[in-house]
């Protein structure tokens, strides 16, 4: 089969991508920004990329166009369609589909779907997970919305009857508004936690409630759900009905608990001591991705004690407080946070980690919630623990010196990259450390601060 991807370069569709060709399809794609280091990974597995989406390219004759959930029929100043390939595809009645549809009718069939769902720490659970059943001899399918440095890639096919998933409760495509997760029908599935974010796609926090239930609802009786025990909504979202076996982790009465601290603590199952984990992840945060991760896998047959043991060994995933550089004592971190909660998670994993050391929060509202305003209030809350503040206005419809008032002098707002880096640079000290955080590249600013500091 040949398909043709629009909007391949995202990491979701990326990985999509990377599975069918492994799978011995023929692959092709598409997106407005092919750039590093998806186009690279991409045309390594020798899939051509085509820059735009341009009508043009309805002469591939695919077997099926795949659609990412970037295309829309939205239109541009002058009146012409914002994606033409899209209109060319509907004039011609040309067979389409979503990612998720095809994942699921193509690669998920048959599989016993391990699915990861929660506003927060998708991608690292899902990389834990995969990673203590690859340990386990499972031999595990995935696909991570990033790139789990255990692996080094983002997606494969596995070799066993396992799928681990990161389950995103955004919207499918133009054409499907339900979450792309209920399409991947999981027999596990992980419910980390629960907040409200894609304030462009949800009304409110129920919103969200439902579509998670509606997952809830795709579970067998004979599967399982793991649910994080210290959230109200998810003990809402369970109330409007389940009929698969639960266990919670988290709060005190919960099945899974944690004695210790963050970096060193025993596993409680049941009030008894199962395992202990030893590794060099921190944050209260991870310590609960690891419950889940534990319960997750004794639902596939791996015991509590070899899940601790291989989790011993996990790496992170990129982008999850990366160490980008160190120069003159002031180091660089890359993190994908852009939520407040979790910002301020993140912030307090550094916090744990370097002590009473100066810690520079430099972060990039820049997904669709944050540009929108929706959270604005909840910033100077998210920065508590940071020493220092900075962000840029580029983009926000709202006024972001306002909205850091409360934090004094210790925060600064630039009107652009460069000013952002000018601010820094001009506050910044030995032994800091720089915890640069975004959904997005943020305009490379992590190589340009190393570069400026090395200068310095």
């Amino acid at each position: 089969m040949h398909i043709h991807i629009l909007g391949i370069c995202g990491t979701f569709m990326g990985g999509l991508a990377a599975l069918a060709r492994e799978a011995g399809h023929r692959v092709t794609g598409c997106d407005a920004g092919v750039y590093p280091p998806m186009s690279d990974q991409l045309r390594a597995l020798g899939i051509d990329l085509i820059e735009g989406f341009g009508a043009d390219q309805m002469a591939l004759q695919p077997d099926m166009y795949v659609i990412g959930n970037v295309v829309s029929r939205s239109r541009l100043a002058d009146g012409s369609p914002r994606f033409p390939l899209m209109e060319a595809i509907l004039e011609a009645g040309a067979p389409y589909t979503s990612g998720p549809q095809w994942l699921a009718e193509h690669v998920l069939q048959g599989q016993h779907v391990l699915a990861v769902a929660g506003t927060h720490g998708k991608t690292t659970t899902t990389s834990m997970l995969t990673w203590v059943l690859e340990q386990a001899g499972l031999q595990p399918g995935f696909l991570v919305g990033g790139v789990p440095l255990n692996f080094g890639v983002s997606a494969r096919l596995g070799g066993g009857k396992y799928f681990v998933i990161e389950a995103d409760e955004y919207d499918t495509a133009f054409f499907d508004k339900r979450s792309k997760f209920v399409h991947y029908r999981p027999r596990t599935a992980i419910l980390n936690n629960l907040e409200f974010d894609h304030a462009d796609i949800f009304d409110d926090l129920a919103a969200i409630e439902r579509q998670f239930h509606h997952l809830v609802r795709t579970v067998p009786g004979s599967g399982r759900l793991v649910v994080n025990g210290l959230e109200e909504s998810l003990t809402r979202v369970l109330g409007q009905g389940c009929w698969s076996e639960v266990r919670t982790f988290g709060s005190a009465v919960s099945d899974f608990v944690a004695e210790g601290e963050p970096s060193s603590f025993k596993v409680l199952q049941a009030g008894k001591p199962m395992a202990e984990v030893q590794w060099s992840i921190g944050g209260v945060h991870n310590q609960l991705n690891a419950l889940a991760t534990i319960a997750a896998a004794e639902h596939v047959g791996v015991a509590p004690a070899v899940a601790a043991q291989a989790l011993a060994t996990f790496e992170n995933v990129k982008r999850r407080m990366e160490v980008r550089g160190t120069v003159n004592k002031i180091t660089v971190y890359d993190d994908f946070a852009h939520h407040p909660t979790a910002i301020r998670t993140t912030v307090n994993g550094l916090r744990r980690q370097v002590g009473d050391a100066r810690i520079l929060a430099i972060f990039e509202p820049r997904s669709n919630t944050m540009k929108l305003g929706t959270m604005k209030a909840q910033l100077p809350w998210s920065l508590e623990e940071a020493d220092l503040a900075f962000c840029h206005t580029g983009g926000l419809g709202w006024d972001a010196s306002a909205v850091l008032e409360p934090m004094g002098n210790r925060a600064q707002v630039g009107r652009n990259i460069d000013e952002v880096i000018a601010q820094v640079l001009a506050r910044v000290q030995p032994g800091d450390h720089l915890l640069c955080m975004s959904n997005g590249g943020f305009g490379g600013i992590h190589a340009r601060l190393l570069e400026a500091l090395t200068l310095a």
